[in-house]
């Protein structure tokens, strides 16, 4: 049984014992989770799914814990052994804890060798090989989702810009729309308005790009928002 009611608190000295630190860097995360919820021996008994809940809360980890499990075994960290048909963990390096509270309900570990227990654990647990399986699946899954989201974001076609001038004012006077080759006053008038608001234009639509940018800079990722 996983317990989080023994206060306790892992020092530099058991970060660097040697147990935890041939720990491979992806089950490290596992072995933090249990110096915290085994009992005052380090003890529990090892139900992968309580485990996981316990230390991974909402999310799928039960094969996760497997795999760390088996890892910190051979690692030197834990102890797994069969009792009652049961299994159980005992830490190597329990953290230390009041002398009140040093005690534990679980059986006692016996002394047998590291590899006959990851061959019980693995057989009752699952495999290793199955779990390591199951990961690199995972894995290829989601590059390949991401190898395809690119592509599709390379190879999407995009709709035509809409151009200003389509927007913009008339180029000439009421009189002429289209503008005139003589000389007319309210042509030239109408002309400099014309290119006046193109020139507006363009230069909100560069300060949108630029303001979008700096944006972006800060840390923001426009996927945030989703």
């Amino acid at each position: 049984m996983l317990t989080k009611s023994v206060q306790r608190k892992i020092s530099a000295e058991d970060l660097r014992w040697p147990g935890y630190l041939r720990a491979p860097h992806e089950a490290r995360p596992t072995a933090l989770g249990l110096w915290l919820t085994t009992d005052g021996l380090g003890r529990c008994e090892l139900v992968p799914e309580l485990i996981a809940a316990a230390i991974y809360p909402g999310e799928a980890a039960t094969e996760t814990v497997i795999e760390h499990v088996l890892m910190l075994e051979e690692c030197g960290f834990l102890t797994t052994f069969e009792e009652d048909d049961r299994m159980w963990i005992a830490l190597r390096r329990p953290l230390k804890t009041d002398a009140r509270l040093a005690w534990s309900e679980c059986p006692e570990p016996p002394e047998v060798p590291v590899r006959e227990r990851s061959r019980t654990f693995a057989a009752v647990g699952g495999a290793r090989e199955r779990a390591s399986e199951r990961v690199r699946a995972e894995s290829a899954e989601r590059a390949s989702e991401w190898a395809t989201w690119a592509q599709e974001q390379e190879t999407r076609p995009r709709p035509p810009k809409r151009p200003l001038l389509m927007d913009a004012p008339p180029i000439g006077c009421p009189d002429h729309p289209h503008g005139r080759v003589e000389n007319c006053g309210p042509c030239g008038t109408a002309r400099r308005r014309h290119d006046r608001w193109v020139a507006e234009a363009r230069y909100g639509e560069q300060m949108t790009e630029y303001e979008q940018t700096v944006g972006n800079d800060d840390g923001w990722d426009p996927r945030d928002a989703f």
